[in-house]
Protein backbone atom coordinates (compact mmCIF):
# COMPACT_ATOMS: atom_id res chain seq x y z
CA UNK A 1 0.00 0.00 0.00
CA UNK A 2 2.57 2.43 0.72
CA UNK A 3 4.58 2.14 -2.39
CA UNK A 4 0.95 2.53 -4.21
CA UNK A 5 0.72 5.71 -1.87
CA UNK A 6 4.22 7.04 -2.59
CA UNK A 7 3.74 6.66 -6.54
CA UNK A 8 0.05 8.44 -6.56
CA UNK A 9 2.21 11.56 -4.41
CA UNK A 10 4.97 11.80 -7.25
CA UNK A 11 2.07 11.61 -10.02
CA UNK A 12 1.10 15.29 -7.83
CA UNK A 13 4.79 16.11 -8.29
CA UNK A 14 4.67 15.76 -11.90
CA UNK A 15 2.01 17.30 -12.63
CA UNK A 16 2.31 20.40 -11.75
CA UNK A 17 4.96 20.37 -14.45
CA UNK A 18 2.47 19.53 -17.07
CA UNK A 19 2.89 22.13 -19.56
CA UNK A 20 -0.10 24.87 -21.07
CA UNK A 21 -0.68 22.73 -24.36
CA UNK A 22 -2.61 20.08 -22.05
CA UNK A 23 -5.10 22.27 -21.02
CA UNK A 24 -5.96 23.16 -24.64
CA UNK A 25 -7.11 19.60 -25.23
CA UNK A 26 -10.82 18.97 -24.85
CA UNK A 27 -11.39 18.03 -21.49
CA UNK A 28 -13.64 15.23 -22.42
CA UNK A 29 -10.28 13.38 -24.15
CA UNK A 30 -9.23 14.31 -20.68
CA UNK A 31 -11.42 12.23 -18.55
CA UNK A 32 -11.36 9.16 -21.23
CA UNK A 33 -7.42 9.15 -19.88
CA UNK A 34 -7.96 8.86 -16.52
CA UNK A 35 -9.05 5.56 -14.96
CA UNK A 36 -12.86 4.79 -14.01
CA UNK A 37 -14.08 3.99 -10.89
CA UNK A 38 -14.40 0.34 -11.16
CA UNK A 39 -17.03 0.31 -8.06
CA UNK A 40 -20.18 -0.12 -9.76
CA UNK A 41 -23.19 0.55 -7.99
CA UNK A 42 -20.68 -0.40 -4.73
CA UNK A 43 -19.81 2.56 -2.29
CA UNK A 44 -17.35 2.68 0.18
CA UNK A 45 -17.81 5.49 2.84
CA UNK A 46 -14.52 6.17 4.60
CA UNK A 47 -13.77 9.24 6.61
CA UNK A 48 -16.74 11.17 5.33
CA UNK A 49 -15.50 10.45 1.35
CA UNK A 50 -17.39 8.18 -0.71
CA UNK A 51 -15.69 6.12 -3.36
CA UNK A 52 -18.11 5.91 -5.89
CA UNK A 53 -19.14 7.74 -9.48
CA UNK A 54 -21.03 10.18 -7.89
CA UNK A 55 -17.85 11.43 -6.32
CA UNK A 56 -16.17 12.37 -9.48
CA UNK A 57 -19.58 13.68 -10.36
CA UNK A 58 -19.38 16.29 -7.51
CA UNK A 59 -16.24 17.66 -9.68
CA UNK A 60 -16.46 17.48 -13.18
CA UNK A 61 -13.46 18.66 -15.52
CA UNK A 62 -13.57 21.83 -16.81
CA UNK A 63 -16.05 22.11 -19.84
CA UNK A 64 -13.76 24.03 -22.53
CA UNK A 65 -16.61 24.93 -24.80
CA UNK A 66 -17.54 27.59 -21.71
CA UNK A 67 -14.53 29.15 -20.94
CA UNK A 68 -13.76 32.78 -22.00
CA UNK A 69 -10.04 31.28 -23.23
CA UNK A 70 -11.78 29.18 -26.08
CA UNK A 71 -13.56 32.25 -27.40
CA UNK A 72 -10.35 34.52 -27.37
CA UNK A 73 -8.22 36.32 -25.82
CA UNK A 74 -8.48 36.62 -21.61
CA UNK A 75 -8.06 40.24 -21.29
CA UNK A 76 -9.14 42.29 -17.89
CA UNK A 77 -9.84 46.58 -18.81
CA UNK A 78 -10.37 48.90 -16.39
CA UNK A 79 -10.18 52.39 -16.68
CA UNK A 80 -10.88 56.07 -15.37
CA UNK A 81 -12.53 59.20 -16.69
CA UNK A 82 -12.98 62.87 -15.56
CA UNK A 83 -15.79 65.03 -17.28
CA UNK A 84 -16.64 68.67 -16.37
CA UNK A 85 -20.41 69.06 -16.96
CA UNK A 86 -23.02 71.96 -15.90
CA UNK A 87 -25.35 70.51 -13.59
CA UNK A 88 -24.34 68.04 -11.47
CA UNK A 89 -28.18 66.09 -10.82
CA UNK A 90 -28.60 65.88 -14.60
CA UNK A 91 -24.91 64.51 -15.33
CA UNK A 92 -25.99 61.84 -12.35
CA UNK A 93 -29.09 60.61 -13.86
CA UNK A 94 -27.31 60.42 -17.38
CA UNK A 95 -24.73 58.37 -16.10
CA UNK A 96 -27.26 56.15 -14.46
CA UNK A 97 -29.18 55.87 -18.12
CA UNK A 98 -25.87 55.65 -19.99
CA UNK A 99 -24.98 52.37 -17.49
CA UNK A 100 -28.58 50.94 -18.65
CA UNK A 101 -28.61 51.68 -22.07
CA UNK A 102 -24.99 49.61 -22.52
CA UNK A 103 -26.20 46.87 -20.15
CA UNK A 104 -24.55 47.53 -16.77
CA UNK A 105 -24.99 48.62 -13.26
CA UNK A 106 -23.18 51.05 -11.02
CA UNK A 107 -21.01 49.42 -8.68
CA UNK A 108 -20.08 52.48 -6.19
CA UNK A 109 -21.13 56.03 -6.14
CA UNK A 110 -20.12 58.94 -4.16
CA UNK A 111 -21.15 62.69 -4.25
CA UNK A 112 -19.08 65.86 -2.97
CA UNK A 113 -21.56 69.01 -2.64
CA UNK A 114 -20.22 70.62 0.51
CA UNK A 115 -19.45 74.48 0.94
CA UNK A 116 -16.68 75.98 -0.67
CA UNK A 117 -16.44 72.85 -2.56
CA UNK A 118 -16.39 72.18 -6.20
CA UNK A 119 -19.58 69.86 -6.68
CA UNK A 120 -18.66 66.37 -7.80
CA UNK A 121 -19.59 62.77 -7.79
CA UNK A 122 -17.46 59.26 -8.72
CA UNK A 123 -19.36 56.59 -9.88
CA UNK A 124 -18.06 53.46 -10.57
CA UNK A 125 -19.86 51.13 -13.41
CA UNK A 126 -19.81 47.99 -14.43
CA UNK A 127 -20.65 46.71 -17.87
CA UNK A 128 -19.93 43.72 -19.95
CA UNK A 129 -16.78 43.50 -21.63
CA UNK A 130 -18.39 43.71 -25.23
CA UNK A 131 -19.77 47.03 -24.32
CA UNK A 132 -16.64 48.84 -22.62
CA UNK A 133 -16.18 51.11 -25.79
CA UNK A 134 -19.97 52.03 -26.32
CA UNK A 135 -19.42 52.82 -22.58
CA UNK A 136 -16.55 55.22 -23.34
CA UNK A 137 -18.08 56.33 -26.46
CA UNK A 138 -21.29 57.54 -24.58
CA UNK A 139 -19.27 60.12 -21.78
CA UNK A 140 -19.02 62.54 -24.78
CA UNK A 141 -22.72 63.74 -24.47
CA UNK A 142 -22.33 64.08 -20.88
CA UNK A 143 -20.21 67.23 -21.40
CA UNK A 144 -16.50 68.47 -21.59
CA UNK A 145 -14.43 65.19 -21.60
CA UNK A 146 -10.97 65.69 -19.26
CA UNK A 147 -9.28 62.79 -19.84
CA UNK A 148 -10.25 58.81 -20.64
CA UNK A 149 -7.07 56.31 -19.24
CA UNK A 150 -8.01 52.78 -20.10
CA UNK A 151 -5.36 49.66 -18.41
CA UNK A 152 -5.69 46.09 -20.35
CA UNK A 153 -4.34 42.74 -18.39
CA UNK A 154 -4.11 39.57 -19.66
CA UNK A 155 -4.77 37.05 -18.25
CA UNK A 156 -4.89 34.30 -20.60
CA UNK A 157 -1.18 32.12 -19.72
CA UNK A 158 -2.96 32.07 -15.93
CA UNK A 159 -6.34 30.59 -16.89
CA UNK A 160 -4.59 28.50 -19.31
CA UNK A 161 -2.05 27.30 -16.16
CA UNK A 162 -4.46 26.76 -13.66
CA UNK A 163 -6.63 25.06 -15.69
CA UNK A 164 -4.47 22.47 -16.96
CA UNK A 165 -3.27 22.00 -12.94
CA UNK A 166 -7.28 22.04 -12.01
CA UNK A 167 -7.32 19.03 -14.93
CA UNK A 168 -4.65 17.13 -13.37
CA UNK A 169 -5.95 17.44 -9.75
CA UNK A 170 -9.01 16.28 -10.93
CA UNK A 171 -7.56 12.85 -12.69
CA UNK A 172 -5.18 12.41 -9.27
CA UNK A 173 -8.66 12.41 -7.27
CA UNK A 174 -10.32 9.72 -9.48
CA UNK A 175 -7.20 7.22 -9.08
CA UNK A 176 -7.03 7.73 -4.97
CA UNK A 177 -10.94 7.37 -4.90
CA UNK A 178 -10.51 4.53 -6.68
CA UNK A 179 -7.48 3.16 -4.83
CA UNK A 180 -10.14 3.67 -1.40
CA UNK A 181 -12.96 1.31 -3.40
CA UNK A 182 -10.54 -1.49 -3.88
CA UNK A 183 -8.42 -0.69 -0.77
CA UNK A 184 -6.74 -3.95 1.08
CA UNK A 185 -4.10 -2.70 3.01
CA UNK A 186 -3.65 -1.43 7.16
CA UNK A 187 -6.07 1.37 8.51
CA UNK A 188 -2.96 3.96 8.88
CA UNK A 189 -2.64 3.83 4.95
CA UNK A 190 -6.00 4.38 4.45
CA UNK A 191 -6.43 7.47 6.37
CA UNK A 192 -3.08 8.29 4.63
CA UNK A 193 -4.57 7.93 1.73
CA UNK A 194 -8.35 10.19 2.85
CA UNK A 195 -5.89 12.55 4.34
CA UNK A 196 -4.34 13.02 0.73
CA UNK A 197 -7.38 12.95 -0.81
CA UNK A 198 -8.83 15.66 1.32
CA UNK A 199 -5.69 17.92 -0.08
CA UNK A 200 -6.44 17.62 -3.24
CA UNK A 201 -10.05 18.54 -3.13
CA UNK A 202 -9.23 21.46 -1.34
CA UNK A 203 -6.48 22.40 -3.86
CA UNK A 204 -9.07 21.95 -6.45
CA UNK A 205 -11.64 23.90 -5.03
CA UNK A 206 -9.00 27.21 -4.59
CA UNK A 207 -8.33 26.54 -8.65
CA UNK A 208 -11.66 26.88 -9.17
CA UNK A 209 -12.39 29.71 -7.03
CA UNK A 210 -8.96 31.28 -9.23
CA UNK A 211 -11.01 30.45 -12.47
CA UNK A 212 -14.57 31.68 -11.47
CA UNK A 213 -12.53 34.90 -10.43
CA UNK A 214 -10.78 35.35 -13.84
CA UNK A 215 -13.74 34.27 -16.07
CA UNK A 216 -15.87 36.95 -14.00
CA UNK A 217 -13.24 39.85 -14.25
CA UNK A 218 -13.24 39.12 -18.05
CA UNK A 219 -16.61 39.07 -18.63
CA UNK A 220 -17.20 41.96 -17.16
CA UNK A 221 -15.10 45.57 -17.27
CA UNK A 222 -15.12 48.41 -14.94
CA UNK A 223 -15.08 52.27 -15.62
CA UNK A 224 -14.64 55.17 -12.67
CA UNK A 225 -16.46 57.69 -13.73
CA UNK A 226 -15.62 61.37 -12.44
CA UNK A 227 -18.19 64.11 -13.17
CA UNK A 228 -17.49 67.75 -11.68
CA UNK A 229 -19.33 71.22 -12.35
CA UNK A 230 -16.87 74.24 -13.10
CA UNK A 231 -15.28 75.95 -10.54
CA UNK A 232 -16.37 79.82 -9.57
CA UNK A 233 -14.74 82.94 -10.37
CA UNK A 234 -16.93 84.76 -8.31
CA UNK A 235 -17.90 85.35 -5.00
CA UNK A 236 -21.34 83.30 -3.61
CA UNK A 237 -24.52 84.78 -4.42
CA UNK A 238 -25.06 88.23 -2.20
CA UNK A 239 -21.51 88.19 -1.39
CA UNK A 240 -20.58 91.22 -3.63
CA UNK A 241 -18.50 89.11 -5.70
CA UNK A 242 -14.68 89.51 -6.12
CA UNK A 243 -14.16 93.44 -6.08
CA UNK A 244 -16.12 93.02 -3.04
CA UNK A 245 -13.93 90.43 -1.45
CA UNK A 246 -11.11 92.49 -2.09
CA UNK A 247 -12.93 95.77 -0.02
CA UNK A 248 -13.71 93.31 2.57
CA UNK A 249 -10.47 92.07 3.05
CA UNK A 250 -8.47 95.50 2.35
CA UNK A 251 -10.53 96.73 5.82
CA UNK A 252 -9.69 93.75 7.24
CA UNK A 253 -5.84 94.27 6.56
CA UNK A 254 -6.68 98.01 8.01
CA UNK A 255 -7.45 96.71 11.35
CA UNK A 256 -5.56 93.94 12.10
CA UNK A 257 -2.50 96.88 11.89
CA UNK A 258 -4.24 99.17 14.04
CA UNK A 259 -4.94 96.19 16.64
CA UNK A 260 -0.85 95.46 16.55
CA UNK A 261 -0.13 98.79 16.92
CA UNK A 262 -2.54 98.91 20.08
CA UNK A 263 -0.89 95.11 21.11
CA UNK A 264 2.59 96.47 20.51
CA UNK A 265 1.94 99.82 22.55
CA UNK A 266 1.90 98.04 25.56
CA UNK A 267 5.83 97.51 25.34
CA UNK A 268 6.63 100.67 23.41
CA UNK A 269 5.44 102.76 25.51
CA UNK A 270 7.21 101.44 28.74
CA UNK A 271 10.50 101.46 27.15
CA UNK A 272 10.56 104.27 25.70
CA UNK A 273 9.14 106.22 29.15
CA UNK A 274 12.75 104.24 30.78
CA UNK A 275 14.19 105.59 27.99
CA UNK A 276 13.52 108.88 27.96
CA UNK A 277 14.68 109.26 31.67
CA UNK A 278 17.66 107.41 31.45
CA UNK A 279 18.30 110.60 29.10
CA UNK A 280 17.28 113.14 31.35
CA UNK A 281 19.35 111.61 34.73
CA UNK A 282 21.84 112.03 32.20
CA UNK A 283 21.70 115.46 30.68
CA UNK A 284 21.49 116.55 34.41
CA UNK A 285 24.25 114.90 35.65
CA UNK A 286 26.62 116.10 32.93
CA UNK A 287 25.64 119.89 33.27
CA UNK A 288 25.85 119.27 37.51
CA UNK A 289 29.69 118.03 36.74
CA UNK A 290 30.62 120.95 34.27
Amino acid sequence: MRPLLGALLLLVACGQQYSAKDAEQPAREQVAASPAVTSEGRGVATGGFAADEGAVARNPLPDASHDPAAAGSMIIRTGNASVQIDSLEIAVAQVRALADRVGGYIANSQIQSGDKQVRSATIELKVPADRFDALVAGLTPLGKVEYVNVSAQDVGEEFTDVTARVANSRRLESRLIELLATRTGKLSDVLEIERELARVREEIERMDGRLRYLRAHVSTSSLTVMVHEKAPIVGDVGSGGVIGDAFRQAWRNFVNFIAGAIASSGVIVPLGALLFGAVWLGRRWWRGRN
